[in-house]
């Protein structure tokens, strides 16, 4: 038996040595393996990642807005180990791998242990370490065969040859997934627990290190997990709170943190997922716009109107310096963009308008326009423009035309320049929006009868207060500058400030004293859309241009609010804070004018020195009289050529026809050679005539022919039979 012992001996010799060999072999090519793989760097890791949610900042870089823009997962920012509580980084390692910062990235006790624990087990218990998970995160290809499970080994030990642990543990817990959606202990601890990775006791990090291994695991197995760690831990005593905190995690996660200040232009301007990107806007300002705006219109809840909007313009540069697109809670879609949505603007074109004509010499601040009443014949029917305050003031100047906004001068100015000159000039001034051709727009583009948005109309003024010269507005500090374009002269654009900014061109329409006087030089213009459905205050002082719309993003009209009630306030309040330190100072008048005494005859306006272009051969005279030469008094309604069809629906006896006259002095109305009103009524409201062929004539008292308008009446027929009952 001697010789059989002595045989086993050297079996078990042999057996141990060739063990010894193969595990020497397998050690050099694991070693040589580990040395050859190629595993990224910690700074490649850390500086390729990207959240789910991008960031805008501000000029001085503060955090104006995250924007989600990765809906798969929600990510945030890279944190720092040193930003993450102690008892956190405790409670990880002891729930995922005790031996952490001992081994090289594989744990043969964890290994060996996992094994034999698999040997009684009905469900394999896995022995990855914390290397072996992150080496898995960084490459998501199959790693549940042998060989892939090997690979793994090989990569973790690779990164930690190059890593250091605190380097491997704050990467994993950024990359690692916790429950549903929520990536990287920052996302985890804010949407499960609404606090910072910072601020976490000892039963919330036992709670987030327990989900690490289930993210999916039922609440009260996540409890006991989490109870298991805090044992672990020495910290029984705080099984009871993790219990709880597992009761009442979340369905869905909590709205992560951030700044809510400009959402609107985040969504306009960020595009990709975990992008930073700084803007010209100043987060002082944006706030102060948004507050002031949200005040303003808390105050005019009860007239109706819910939504608003701010943008404030750099004249120089261009910069977007605040960007508020809506009211936020006050309005039902706070989603909507108030800056870009396209509305009618009313009549803050008006400026423009008169700026062509007195670019074009048509027109100069002194000129006098008839504000009576007017009829226009246009391819849709009859155009008759009105003022705001349904009356009419006769001759006015120029001056108090654009300055008081008055509608039918207004038009008068546009049937000088011309639809489509005045179109073009819009669209040079940056309109994009105004698409369609003169004819669908007609006379009502002069009274703001178009669609634009606050954004292109702000900028227009800006245009204004830079002599004329428009160019794009810049979001971004390295924005490309793009060569801009001269589309009024200096000339016209000071006269046009000028008068903007004149206290008594108002007085009309507004008084000396109103929401639109501030402390500072400021030319301002307000505009109403029709039905009150939009109200806009645009004004420019030296250094900025600040523009506010209110409205309601339903289209639903605002009650009884003007543009000196509803957005002058807003837009003073603005100008007043921009210049709380500086005033502006009114703009030097350009080569080529000069100023002018200007005398009315009749004197309907007081006698005053006014701006003129000089003509450049030859001096303006310093004096000139305005003659007031009186207008002559014309037919209203029915249009000439009208041709007129009464209602099927309304008895014949019961419609009516209105006759009317531009003016009641020293006239009379005659329909068919027969008086309709005595001499000196400018309007009668008649039965409906007889179908037919009539003629209204307009006479003066000794029956002198001042006009004459020709319409037709037709008859009734028969109502179409209704559809036939089968």
């Amino acid at each position: 038996m001697v010789w059989r012992e002595i045989f086993v001996r050297k079996r078990m010799v042999l057996a141990a040595r060739v063990l010894a060999g193969a595990c020497v072999c397998v050690g050099a090519c694991l070693a040589l393996l580990v040395v050859t793989a190629q595993v990224p760097r910690y700074e490649q890791v850390r500086a390729a990642q990207r959240g789910s949610e991008s960031v805008l900042l501000d000029r001085n870089d503060v955090v104006l807005e995250r924007l989600r823009l990765d809906h798969r997962q929600r990510m945030l920012e890279w944190i720092d180990l040193d930003a993450m509580a102690p008892v956190l980084l405790r409670a990880v390692v002891v729930s995922e791998d005790q031996r952490f910062w001992s081994h090289p990235g594989v744990d043969p006790v964890g290994a060996l242990s996992a094994l034999i624990d698999n040997l009684h087990r009905s469900r394999a218990r896995g022995a990855s370490t914390i290397s072996m998970q992150l080496a898995s995160l960084l490459d998501q290809s199959n790693r549940r065969s042998w060989l892939g499970k090997l690979g793994q080994m090989r990569d973790a030990m690779a990164i930690e040859l190059h890593w250091s642990k605190r380097e491997i543990l704050e990467a994993y817990l950024n990359l690692v997934p916790f429950r549903g959606e929520l990536v990287g202990i920052d996302a985890a601890s804010r949407g499960l627990l609404a606090k910072g990775p910072d601020g976490l006791d000892s039963a919330d990090a036992a709670v987030l290190a327990a989900l690490i291994r289930g993210p999916g695991a039922a609440r009260h197995r996540v409890g006991q997990r989490a109870c298991a760690a805090l044992r672990s831990m020495q910290m029984a005593s705080s099984c009871d709170r993790a219990a709880f905190v597992a009761t009442v995690l979340p369905q869905s996660s909590y709205p992560m943190p951030g700044i809510d200040d400009a959402p609107h232009l985040a969504r306009r301007l960020l595009r990709a997922p975990g992008e930073q990107l700084k803007v010209t806007v100043d987060a002082s300002l944006q706030r102060f716009a948004s507050e002031t705006l949200r005040t303003h219109l808390a105050e005019l809840t009860e007239r109706n109107v819910e939504d608003g909007a701010i943008v404030v313009l750099d004249n120089r540069s261009g910069e977007v310096l605040a960007y508020v697109g809506s009211s936020g809670d006050l309005s039902d879609a706070s989603a909507v963009d108030g800056v870009a949505a396209a509305r009618q603007p009313g009549s803050t074109l008006k400026p423009f308008l008169y700026g062509l004509a007195i670019d074009q010499r048509w027109l100069t601040a002194s000129s006098v326009l008839d504000d009576s009443p007017l009829a226009l014949n246009t391819p849709s029917g009859l155009y008759i423009p009105q003022d705001y305050d349904r009356n009419f003031h006769g001759a006015v100047s120029v001056r108090s035309a654009l300055g008081s906004s008055l509608n039918v001068p207004a038009v008068r100015a546009l049937t000088m320049v011309g639809v489509d000159r005045f179109l073009g000039t819009l669209r040079d001034l940056g309109m994009s929006s105004l698409t369609r051709d003169a004819d669908h727009y007609g006379f009502g583009l002069a009274l703001g009868g178009a669609e634009t948005n606050l954004l292109e109309l702000s900028n227009a003024y800006r245009a204004l207060a830079n002599g004329g010269a428009w160019t794009p507005v810049r979001f971004t500090q390295n924005q490309a500058p793009v060569a801009g374009r001269q589309v009024l002269g200096a000339q016209a654009s000071f006269i046009v400030g000028d008068i903007l900014s004149d206290p008594t061109a108002r007085a009309i329409t507004f008084g000396l004293s109103s929401a639109l006087s501030t402390r500072t030089w400021a030319a301002v213009k307000t505009g109403t859309s029709k039905g009150m459905r939009d109200n806009w205050t645009i004004g420019y002082t030296s250094r900025y241009t600040v523009g506010v719309w209110v409205g309601n993003f339903s289209g639903a009209p605002m009650w009884d609010v003007s543009g000196v009630t509803g957005a002058a306030p807003i837009w003073r309040d603005m100008v007043e804070h921009l210049h709380e330190q500086l005033a502006g100072r009114a703009p030097l008048p350009p080569a080529g004018v000069q100023r002018q005494e200007v005398v009315f005859k009749p004197a309907f306006e007081a006698p005053r020195s006014d701006w003129v272009i000089v003509d450049g051969t030859r001096p303006a005279e310093a004096s000139i009289t305005r003659q007031l030469v009186a207008a002559r008094a014309q037919l209203i309604a029915p249009p000439d050529a009208a041709i007129i069809a009464p209602d099927p629906d309304i008895p014949e006896r019961r419609q009516s026809l209105l006759l009317q006259a531009s003016s009641a002095a020293r006239t009379c109305l005659r329909l068919d050679d027969k008086p309709v009103a005595r001499c000196g009524r400018s309007m009668a409201l008649l039965t409906l005539p007889a179908a037919g062929r009539h003629v209204l004539t307009l006479t003066d008292p000794k029956g002198a022919l001042l006009d004459t308008h020709v319409f037709h009446v037709r008859g009734l027929s028969a109502k179409p039979a209704g559809p036939s009952k089968g």
